[in-house]
């Protein structure tokens, strides 16, 4: 689908992008933009974005010099530091009629080059109250949507789904989806399905997600262990995928091991397809995975981590019981468009202040 055409002059809001790896920032801009678009015009900025998103292009910021059409200032929505500098640039040394937001996904500590960088934001928008935390500005508390028409359960089941993408059909699967390193628990993710799978041959697991240069080895390692385990077959390393969604929709389980999360989508994508979660305590996942939807273990704890996994791959009612729940909430209140509504108030709030 072709982005609609805005012309530059139009634009009110600027989205950057400067990483051009596969990244959760990055997956949050590709979801939100094109909600937003159905209110104000937006557009993102920066390389590796899909060809439906509206884009600017480099030179299209020479426009921003005067003002947009029927508001005082655009607004540069910044998500990383190394967009939020970019902004500061143009808003103080170019002096372009531009305010500055930003979104803060972190549960740590800030660095005083990051603390001088937020400073200079006129407005701060912290994922969740632990990220919120962290933060000595004010700032407004909004939580991730997800796309739910993307993130859904496939119409025909999660067996019909496996077929679609070459996994074994007939095997009830768990998922691992995300960056393949240490900070996200992979290894304990395919460590809890070498205990558990030799004893149920009606189930497989997959990863997928990307080991970036310096985590090679680290996937490596993985990779070793799990073949000397005689289960290459049944854990599966498939890779970095986009389409994303098609990989959920075939999972029975989910499991979001990480030992440390700014935000974490993925138990919410999960969840959006009818998948119950098993989930590590960081992030949002406790706000997330309630009662009902999967089981919460703290993080880095590798029997926990273990016990709680093994009764959804024994007890069908319990897990279909999950299931059902982890949709209900999903539906109820992952929606997209409650996010990209309470981020334009926060627009709308500069606007009216100006």
């Amino acid at each position: 689908m072709a982005p609609p055409e805005v012309s530059p002059s139009d634009i009110l809001v600027v989205a950057p992008n400067f990483k051009r790896r596969l990244s959760g920032v990055t997956s949050t801009i590709i979801q939100l933009v094109p909600e937003q678009a159905k209110r104000l015009p937006i557009a993102a900025l920066g390389p590796g974005l899909p060809e439906h998103l509206p884009k600017l292009r480099w030179r299209d910021l020479l426009r921003f010099r005067h003002r947009p059409n029927g508001r005082p200032f655009r607004i540069w929505h910044a998500r990383r530091n190394v967009e939020m500098l970019p902004g500061i640039v143009l808003r103080d040394v170019l002096r372009m009629p531009l305010r500055l937001v930003f979104t803060s996904a972190s549960q740590r500590r800030h660095t005083g080059y990051t603390r001088w960088l937020i400073d200079r934001m006129d407005a701060v928008i912290a994922t969740s109250a632990r990220s919120g935390a962290y933060l000595t500005v004010p700032h407004t508390v909004i939580h991730h949507g997800i796309d739910l028409a993307r993130f859904r359960p496939h119409p025909e089941g999660a067996a019909a789904a496996r077929g679609e993408i070459g996994l074994d059909p007939a095997r009830r699967t768990v998922g691992c989806f995300g960056r393949v390193r240490h900070q996200k628990g992979t290894d304990l993710f395919v460590d809890a399905m070498i205990a558990l799978l030799p004893r149920r041959p009606g189930w497989q697991a997959a990863v997928a997600g990307r080991a970036t240069a310096e985590h090679i080895a680290f996937e490596a390692e993985l990779k070793r262990k799990v073949a000397a385990a005689g289960l290459s077959d049944r854990i599966l390393f498939v890779g970095e995928h986009r389409d994303i969604e098609r990989w959920y929709e075939a999972l029975d389980l989910f499991v979001a091991p990480q030992r440390w999360e700014g935000f974490g989508l993925t138990p919410m994508e999960a969840m959006s397809c009818g998948v119950p979660v098993v989930a590590a305590d960081v992030g949002v996942f406790s706000d997330v995975v309630t009662d009902g939807c999967g089981t919460i273990v703290p993080s880095n704890d590798l029997p926990a981590l273990t016990a709680a996994i093994e009764p959804f791959l024994d007890d069908e009612p319990r897990r279909t019981t999950a299931a059902d729940a982890a949709l209900a909430k999903a539906r109820t209140e992952f929606a997209l468009a409650r996010e990209a509504d309470e981020i334009i108030a926060v627009y709308e709030g500069l606007w009216a202040s100006s």
